[in-house]
Protein backbone atom coordinates (compact mmCIF):
# COMPACT_ATOMS: atom_id res chain seq x y z
CA UNK A 1 0.00 0.00 0.00
CA UNK A 2 0.76 3.20 -0.87
CA UNK A 3 1.68 5.75 2.21
CA UNK A 4 -1.08 8.16 0.36
CA UNK A 5 -3.43 5.18 1.24
CA UNK A 6 -1.85 4.36 4.65
CA UNK A 7 -2.69 8.12 6.00
CA UNK A 8 -6.32 8.08 4.55
CA UNK A 9 -7.28 5.09 5.93
CA UNK A 10 -5.68 6.32 9.46
CA UNK A 11 -7.47 9.65 9.18
CA UNK A 12 -10.84 8.06 8.20
CA UNK A 13 -10.84 5.86 11.65
CA UNK A 14 -9.55 9.27 13.89
CA UNK A 15 -12.47 10.82 12.12
CA UNK A 16 -15.19 7.85 12.68
CA UNK A 17 -13.47 7.47 16.38
CA UNK A 18 -13.96 10.84 16.92
CA UNK A 19 -17.68 10.82 15.90
CA UNK A 20 -18.61 7.61 17.93
CA UNK A 21 -17.24 9.52 20.90
CA UNK A 22 -19.23 12.63 20.12
CA UNK A 23 -22.14 10.38 19.85
CA UNK A 24 -21.89 8.67 22.91
CA UNK A 25 -21.26 12.08 24.76
CA UNK A 26 -24.46 13.70 23.15
CA UNK A 27 -26.16 10.15 24.39
CA UNK A 28 -24.87 11.11 28.04
CA UNK A 29 -26.38 14.33 28.49
CA UNK A 30 -29.47 13.29 26.85
CA UNK A 31 -29.36 10.57 29.88
CA UNK A 32 -28.37 13.49 32.42
CA UNK A 33 -30.38 15.90 31.10
CA UNK A 34 -33.84 13.36 31.24
CA UNK A 35 -32.44 12.23 35.23
CA UNK A 36 -32.44 15.76 35.75
CA UNK A 37 -36.08 16.71 34.29
CA UNK A 38 -37.33 13.50 36.06
CA UNK A 39 -35.87 14.81 39.59
CA UNK A 40 -37.44 17.98 38.96
CA UNK A 41 -41.11 16.69 38.22
CA UNK A 42 -40.81 14.39 41.40
CA UNK A 43 -39.07 17.43 43.50
CA UNK A 44 -42.36 19.31 41.95
CA UNK A 45 -44.42 16.85 42.61
CA UNK A 46 -43.23 16.41 46.49
CA UNK A 47 -43.83 20.42 46.83
CA UNK A 48 -47.53 20.29 45.61
CA UNK A 49 -48.45 17.54 47.75
CA UNK A 50 -46.92 19.11 50.86
CA UNK A 51 -48.81 22.68 49.94
CA UNK A 52 -51.96 20.65 49.50
CA UNK A 53 -50.94 18.74 53.12
CA UNK A 54 -50.55 22.28 54.13
CA UNK A 55 -54.17 23.67 52.93
CA UNK A 56 -55.90 21.07 54.45
CA UNK A 57 -54.19 21.43 57.99
CA UNK A 58 -54.98 24.97 57.45
CA UNK A 59 -58.90 24.35 56.84
CA UNK A 60 -59.18 22.14 59.04
CA UNK A 61 -57.67 24.52 61.64
CA UNK A 62 -60.10 27.27 60.09
CA UNK A 63 -62.98 25.03 60.22
CA UNK A 64 -62.32 24.35 64.09
CA UNK A 65 -62.29 28.02 65.10
CA UNK A 66 -65.42 28.20 63.10
CA UNK A 67 -67.47 25.59 65.00
CA UNK A 68 -65.46 27.55 68.31
CA UNK A 69 -67.05 30.45 67.37
CA UNK A 70 -70.39 29.11 66.54
CA UNK A 71 -70.83 27.49 70.06
CA UNK A 72 -69.59 30.89 71.53
CA UNK A 73 -71.97 33.18 69.41
CA UNK A 74 -75.27 30.39 70.90
CA UNK A 75 -73.37 30.99 74.47
CA UNK A 76 -73.17 34.59 74.12
CA UNK A 77 -77.14 34.37 72.91
CA UNK A 78 -78.12 32.10 75.79
CA UNK A 79 -76.32 34.95 78.05
CA UNK A 80 -78.45 37.81 76.57
CA UNK A 81 -81.64 35.82 76.77
CA UNK A 82 -81.23 35.32 80.15
CA UNK A 83 -80.37 38.51 80.82
CA UNK A 84 -83.27 39.87 79.20
CA UNK A 85 -85.22 37.26 81.38
CA UNK A 86 -83.62 38.51 84.88
CA UNK A 87 -84.83 42.34 83.49
CA UNK A 88 -88.17 41.19 82.27
CA UNK A 89 -88.59 39.81 85.71
CA UNK A 90 -87.48 42.63 87.79
CA UNK A 91 -89.62 44.98 85.94
CA UNK A 92 -92.58 42.79 86.27
CA UNK A 93 -91.86 42.71 90.54
CA UNK A 94 -91.33 46.72 90.40
CA UNK A 95 -94.69 47.16 88.80
CA UNK A 96 -96.19 44.67 91.29
CA UNK A 97 -94.47 47.08 93.85
CA UNK A 98 -96.01 50.22 92.82
CA UNK A 99 -99.28 48.79 92.50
Amino acid sequence: MSTVAIIVIVVAVLIVAAMILAYSRKAAEKKELARTQVQAKQDDVQHHRGRADERRAEADLAEERAKRARAEAELDEARAEDREQELDGSVGERETERR
